[in-house]
């Protein structure tokens, strides 16, 4: 239980672990910008000359550390006013929070055809990079939840653990299986993490992230 955890011997609470976990983003940046850029270009003719025209990338608020609001940045998967559109649906969005707060690809209708693609690719979250850069996310940490979400970590005192922790692009959440996890047993699987982290450990993250991509396991 999240209640269990000593927060006094975690490396999340030594500066000099957060010090090298922080320089390994921004040597990371590097090479992500640039692919990052890549798609941007590609995408935006898609985006210009295609049936859904709107702006490329897509912001909401989700929960960072130590409790702070900020903005994720994704590229667009779905239609212009897709949050409004989903609260506007009573039914759907039901399923959505039953579901752990997501929605099957293939049972959404908010999601554009390129979005389909974007999102089983996980080509959507090339974006952010750009949280990474501003110190907002780190490439490996617990995925940044929207605040409604918090309520599933308060359920087994969570919430101080859970938000010690720098968000990630990537975490083991994502590595363990992604969406296929659902609450409450996601909230265990993400508070992990805060126990057992390592550099070591967020490369294999990493690694077993890329494999999960490949394979389209769990995504939402």
């Amino acid at each position: 239980m999240a209640n269990d955890i000593d927060l006094t011997y975690i490396p999340y609470m030594k500066p000099r672990y957060r010090f090298f976990k922080r320089l390994i983003d921004l040597i990371l940046c590097i090479p992500g910008l640039l692919i990052f850029g890549i798609f941007y270009c590609v995408l935006a003719i898609f985006y210009q000359f295609g049936s859904n025209k709107g702006p490329i990338l897509y912001k909401q608020a989700r929960i960072g550390r130590l409790g702070e609001t900020f903005y994720i940045y994704k590229f667009r998967s779905m239609v212009i006013d897709a949050d409004t559109k989903l609260r506007e649906n009573k039914e759907l969005y039901a399923k959505y929070v039953a579901n752990s707060y997501k929605l099957e690809v293939d049972d959404d209708p908010r999601i554009t055809k390129l979005g389909k693609f974007i999102r089983k690719t996980s080509i959507d979250e090339l974006p952010q990079i750009l949280n990474v850069l501003r110190g907002e996310m780190s490439f490996v940490g617990p995925r940044p939840i929207i605040e409604s979400e918090l309520a599933e970590y308060n359920k087994i005192g969570g919430v101080l653990p859970f938000t010690l922790m720098t968000p990630g692009i990537t975490g083991i959440w994502q590595a363990n299986g992604r969406s296929d996890i659902l609450y409450p047993e996601r909230c265990q699987v993400e508070l992990q993490y805060l126990e057992n982290d390592s550099i070591w450990n967020d490369f294999k993250i990493i690694f077993h992230t890329i494999i999960n991509v490949f394979k389209q396991e769990g995504v939402y």
